[in-house]
C-alpha cells in the first residue's frame, strides 16, 4: 500500500505497527481495525479502510490518473484476479504458515524444533513455490504484470516476491524479472 500510496505522490503518514511485539492488538490500533490486520488506511474523514485489496480498490478507483488499473475491462479483471492470487494463495496460504506457523498448531504443538511446526512451515514454502511457478506461466516476459503499466497487482505480486527473497527462497526467472522490474522503480 506504502508503494501505491508512493506512486499517487499523495500526503501520507505511516504508523508502524510491530506485529511480533503484538501492536496490532493494542486498543489504539484496533480503534482503527477491529479485526487487527495490517494494513489499514485511514481516509480524511475518519473512516478505515482494513486490508490490502480494499484499500488498492479504493486508490485505484479514487485515483484513476494514477494508471493503477488498465482501462481495458479484461485487463483490469486479470489486475484483481493476480492481486486475489497474492494476498489469497501467496500470502495468506503459504506465507502465514511460514511465518505465523503458530497459528496453525494447538497450544501444545507451538514449541520451537517441534516435528509439526517445522511440517507446517514447509507446507507453506511449498504452497509458495507452487504458487511462484504458477505465476511464472502467467507473467509477461517484459512490462508488470498486466501490462506496460504498473498496476495494483503488482504491488501485491512485490511484497510476496519481496517475502521470498528475505527469506531466500528462490524466485522463477519471469518471476525474479518481475519483482527486479518493480524494485527498480523509484517509489520503491
Amino acid at each position: 500500500i506504502h508503494i501505491l500510496l508512493e506512486t499517487l505522490e499523495l500526503p501520507f503518514e505511516v504508523w508502524v505497527v510491530n506485529l511480533p511485539a503484538g501492536e496490532h492488538l493494542r486498543p489504539e490500533y484496533l480503534k482503527i481495525n477491529p479485526r487487527g490486520t495490517i494494513p489499514s488506511l485511514v481516509l480524511d474523514d475518519g473512516r478505515a479502510l482494513t486490508d490490502f485489496k480494499s484499500i488498492a480498490l479504493y486508490l485505484a478507483e479514487t485515483y484513476p490518473r494514477g494508471r493503477l488499473l488498465p482501462a481495458d475491462p479484461a485487463l483490469a479483471a486479470r489486475a484483481v484476479e493476480l492481486l486475489d492470487f497474492a494476498l489469497g494463495q501467496l500470502h495468506g496460504e503459504g506465507f502465514t504458515r511460514i511465518f505465523t506457523t503458530e497459528r496453525y498448531l494447538a497450544p501444545g504443538e507451538r514449541q520451537p524444533g517441534s516435528a509439526l511446526r517445522d511440517d507446517v512451515a514447509s507446507h507453506g514454502r511449498e504452497i509458495v513455490r507452487q504458487g511462484f511457478e504458477a505465476l511464472e506461466r502467467r507473467l509477461p516476459a517484459d512490462g508488470f504484470a498486466v501490462g506496460p503499466q504498473f498496476s495494483i497487482a503488482d504491488a501485491a505480486l512485490f511484497y510476496n516476491e519481496f517475502w521470498a527473497d528475505k527469506i531466500g527462497l528462490a524466485l522463477p526467472p519471469k518471476v525474479q524479472a518481475h519483482y527486479q522490474r518493480v524494485r527498480a522503480r523509484p517509489v520503491v
